[in-house]
């Protein structure tokens, strides 16, 4: 719930539960002794990049709420939501999907790194594998569901169409649109046949 406490927190991740969320939205680095992380950019407030730096010595967000690790987040959400888990640091994923394997509710990883989930598909993890869309990454969508093993696809909003959703859903696919703030938005997408929506703050969305 970014709009309402700092975004990729413990705190933000309990609003979101208690609005009623069934999807829970992150983003994941590691640290140089190999602790996942959960925060939005690769470098800390003071400009320290969080690959550099041990888990101890991560220190508090300027808002004074603590970078809460991974492990953690799975412990609060403890399958009341899905768990959408986004990879951002450079080649992590294994620690990431290693990490999830212990954890008992529905998860799923995505990232604008196709590479990165087309190694995780090589690797047969057992995780449900997504892949985000920008204007740059939207063509042969197909193609690149193939390649990636991907059942998740994360269109940007403005990139939805109907037929962009029904070739997902054609290939037993997922299309869940980001990043909607807006309830008329919400519902053109959802008119379109989008499966889900990530949103800023759940409390905007129509019910």
């Amino acid at each position: 719930m970014p709009r309402r406490v700092h975004e990729n927190t413990l705190e933000g991740f309990a609003l979101a539960l208690e609005a009623g969320a069934d999807g829970i939205e992150l983003d994941v680095h590691a640290t140089t002794d190999g602790v996942v992380v959960v925060h939005h950019d690769a470098l800390l407030g003071d400009g320290r990049p969080i690959a550099s730096v041990r888990a101890a010595q991560l220190g508090p967000l300027p808002s004074g709420i603590a970078v809460p690790t991974l492990a953690e987040v799975c412990a609060l959400v403890d399958g009341r939501a899905e768990l959408f888990v986004e990879i951002k640091g450079a080649d992590i994923e294994m620690a990431v999907a290693t990490l999830l394997d212990g954890y008992g509710g529905e998860c799923a990883i995505h990232s604008f790194d196709h590479a990165l989930i087309e190694r995780l598909h090589h690797a047969r993890s057992p995780h449900t594998l997504g892949v985000l869309l920008d204007e740059g990454s939207a063509h042969d969508v197909v193609a690149l569901m193939v390649r990636c093993g991907a059942s998740d696809v994360w269109p940007h909003h403005s990139l939805v169409t109907t037929e962009l959703v029904r070739v997902i859903h054609a290939k037993g696919g997922r299309a869940i649109a980001w990043t909607v703030n807006d309830a008329a938005l919400a519902t053109r997408l959802a008119a379109a046949g989008i499966d889900g929506l990530c949103s800023d703050d759940v409390t905007l969305l129509p019910p």
